[in-house]
């Protein structure tokens, strides 16, 4: 499934009739509006929306303008899965009229206008009218507001297309009176599917190429689940494959009945597959979140697959830094104490070298975090320590550790009875420390992981010295 924006009008298949112009501008359209789907049947991927008697079925059809059927659908999904391709099915349906709409470059004023020939369009000549609106997110709420009274009153059904969250980018009024859809990226199979279709489709290449394995697998895996991206990159390979062929039939070679794009045409087409990520979205937080994980599970070959995505993307690796000194703070810990150098050391490095030098420390503190003993203690004793502040206890400071140092402090009792450490064998004094009610409290549980393993018996001997047990 995929979705681009629509250039010239369509023809119904084999209408022979159709004017000459309407062809003309088809067929200097790009492969991928070439290739829109015309129905849910032409559709590629996103199954779990298309079942019989789905909401988008019920949508696609006549009879979704019953009271019945969703009024409107918000459509969530990367770039590339279908957006636009559905709002242009649903608008296929009799008796509708479509209107497309940038969140980019529309208003409130354009909002309004489209809501007034939408209602007069339904009134006057029983149209339905379908708004696309692409890139929501980008809405203020008051845009976001003003297509309230079309929604809930079914002026237009609405299709709005977003990237982004919609718990985050669409206001809840509008949210609470549409239909949340959400797309999945393509798989492989998909890609591969839509691929073979525009090559043997009068539509696209019109089986004018053939289609080599290794150049069908090499554009599968550019396309990283985007079918714009797929169909743009074969139109690209087609037209360096027919330049190819061109040339060697200039120098006296005998030209094959019918020419193969072969994988040297795919690879000088495009050679690095796009990278699928949002700063400011959904990306940046997913594969954040699997970085640390991945460091924290050990893996560190899916932990410098994720730093090597956000460097490709072009993450800020100033951020990149701090979460690595948060990993080696909260999941390393005292099982390995050079960890928290180490992840220090690379972000200061990048601040000196900047980018692309600075991808080396940041792999050699990925490295040496992932494979590192790992611990949690730290981080759950100072949890513990907060979790008790914040319940009340803990209030009094005994007296004989309270400051006295300034006037009239020793009449209070302050110092009174304190022990100097150093005084002590081993530098370790037999007295109380914490509150009365603090006593027993062992908020750090160190591991038999790493270094913790030593310190574990430790700070067993430690405690049993303070408390005198």
């Amino acid at each position: 499934m995929f979705d681009f924006a629509d250039t010239e009008p369509e023809d119904q298949p084999g209408d022979d009739n159709a004017p000459q112009p309407a062809r003309s501008a088809r067929a200097r359209a790009p492969l991928a509006v070439r290739m829109r789907p015309r129905s849910l049947d032409e559709v590629v991927g996103q199954q779990h929306l298309l079942g019989e008697g789905s909401p988008l079925r019920r949508l696609a059809s006549a009879a979704s303008d019953s009271a019945a059927g969703p009024s409107s659908v918000i459509l969530w999904g990367p770039p590339g899965t279908g957006k636009t391709t559905l709002a242009h099915v649903i608008a296929r349906g009799p008796g509708r009229s479509f209107v497309e709409l940038s969140a980019i470059t529309a208003g409130v004023k354009d909002v309004r206008r489209v809501m007034d020939e939408a209602l007069t369009a339904r009134d006057l000549y029983g149209r339905t009218t379908v708004l696309f609106l692409d890139e929501i997110h980008r809405f203020t709420k008051a845009q976001q507001d003003a297509l309230l009274p079309g929604v809930e009153n079914r002026w237009v059904v609405l299709v709005a297309a977003t990237t982004e969250n919609p718990s985050f980018s669409v206001v809840s009024p509008l949210l609470s009176r549409s239909l949340l859809l959400t797309l999945q990226p393509l798989d492989d199979q998909d890609i591969k599917e839509l691929l073979e279709r525009a090559v043997v489709d009068q539509r696209g290449l019109d089986d004018s190429l053939a289609l080599s394995d290794e150049a069908l697998d090499h554009l599968v895996r550019l396309a990283s689940g985007d079918a714009r991206r797929a169909l743009t990159t074969l139109e690209a390979a087609a037209g360096v494959a027919l330049d190819r062929l061109q040339s060697e039939s200039a120098d006296g070679e005998p030209a094959d009945s019918i020419p193969t794009l072969e994988l040297v045409d795919a690879e000088r087409a495009i050679d690095a597959a796009a990278v699928r990520y949002d700063r400011a979205g959904d990306q940046h937080y997913d594969v954040i979140s699997a970085f640390i994980k991945s460091i924290r599970g050990s893996d560190v070959d899916a932990a410098l697959h994720y730093l090597a995505r956000m460097i490709e993307a072009g993450e800020d690796p100033r951020f990149i830094a701090r979460r690595l000194i948060i990993s080696a703070s909260e999941d390393i810990g005292m099982a390995d104490p050079t960890a928290l150098q180490t992840a220090v050391a690379a972000a200061q490095a990048v601040q000196m070298i900047g980018m692309p030098e600075g991808r080396i420390p940041l792999a050699e503190a990925v490295v040496h975090l992932a494979t590192a003993p790992k611990s949690n203690a730290a981080y759950l004793g100072i949890n513990a320590a907060i979790a008790d502040i914040r319940a009340g206890k803990g209030t009094t400071i005994p007296l004989h550790l309270r400051d006295a140092h300034y006037p009239g402090s020793k009449q209070l009792g302050h110092g009174k009875g304190y022990i100097y450490a150093h005084d002590e064998p081993h530098s370790v004094a037999r007295q109380q420390y914490p509150p009365d009610d603090l006593i027993a409290a062992n908020y750090y549980q160190p591991t038999a992981n790493g270094a913790e393993r030593e310190l574990g018996s430790r700070l067993e001997k430690l405690r049993g010295i303070i408390r005198g047990d």
